[in-house]
Formats: C-alpha cells, sequence, structure tokens
C-alpha cells in the first residue's frame, strides 16, 4: 500500500496536501484498493463550506457506495471535474490525476489534526 510521506491523512482514508492556504484533498490508495472499481464520484460544490469530519461526497464502486468526509474545515474552491468523465482515476492514480476537491483553509495549522505517513501505515498495517 502507498502512503506518500509528504501527505496529511485522516482516519476516514482521505490524503491532504497543503500548498499554501489550500488543501488538495482525495482518497487513499488503501480506500481505493478497499472500495474496487470505481464507476462514479459525487464532488461536492465549489463555495461549499465544509468542516473537518462532515460529509464531503461519495464514491460509487462496483462492490459499494462509500461516503468521503472532509479531513479539515474550510470552503471548497476547486474540484476535479475530469472525474465526472473519468471515476477511475481515483483506482489508477489516487494521489495524482484521482484528487477530488481543494479547499481553503484558515491556516498552516490546518492539517495538525491529520495523520503523517508512519502513523497511517500503522492505522492501515497493525
Amino acid at each position: 500500500m502507498n502512503a506518500p510521506d509528504e501527505l496529511r491523512y485522516s482516519e476516514d482514508h482521505e490524503w491532504v496536501r497543503i500548498e499554501g492556504d489550500r488543501a488538495r484533498v482525495g482518497i487513499t490508495d488503501y480506500a481505493q484498493d478497499a472500495l474496487g472499481d470505481v464507476v462514479f464520484v459525487d464532488l461536492p460544490e465549489v463555495g461549499a463550506e465544509v468542516a473537518a469530519g462532515a460529509l464531503l461526497g461519495e464514491v460509487e464502486s462496483t462492490k459499494s457506495v462509500s461516503e468521503i468526509y472532509a479531513p479539515l474545515s474550510g470552503t471548497v474552491v476547486a474540484v476535479n471535474a475530469v472525474l465526472a468523465d473519468q471515476p477511475e482515476l481515483l483506482n489508477s492514480n489516487p494521489y495524482g490525476d484521482g484528487w477530488i476537491c481543494e479547499i481553503a483553509v484558515a491556516g498552516p495549522d490546518a492539517a495538525d489534526g491529520l495523520m503523517d505517513a508512519d502513523a497511517y501505515r500503522q492505522l492501515t498495517n497493525p
């Protein structure tokens, strides 16, 4: 299972890449593997205010429908519209082209409650 060191992670299997005052969000390699083949992604609305732990969207796979939770609080400022036509990017490139949205965050400490890669690896490989 791939968990890049430069990212932060939630217990709900979302990853976060902080870039200035924005956080790019997606689901982890572990999550996409557990889901199986992704066939649909319900993206959040640009402009939506989200709280950490609140529902952000849904991912539908050949196995199930799973909820995506906001790993941190802020305002959705961009969504990956490509996923509407290519939801399989969540499987093939979860940390790259398969990102879900970008959230404007209050400051650099917004991700302080998230796990680093080592802690996430321990969560998924006890």
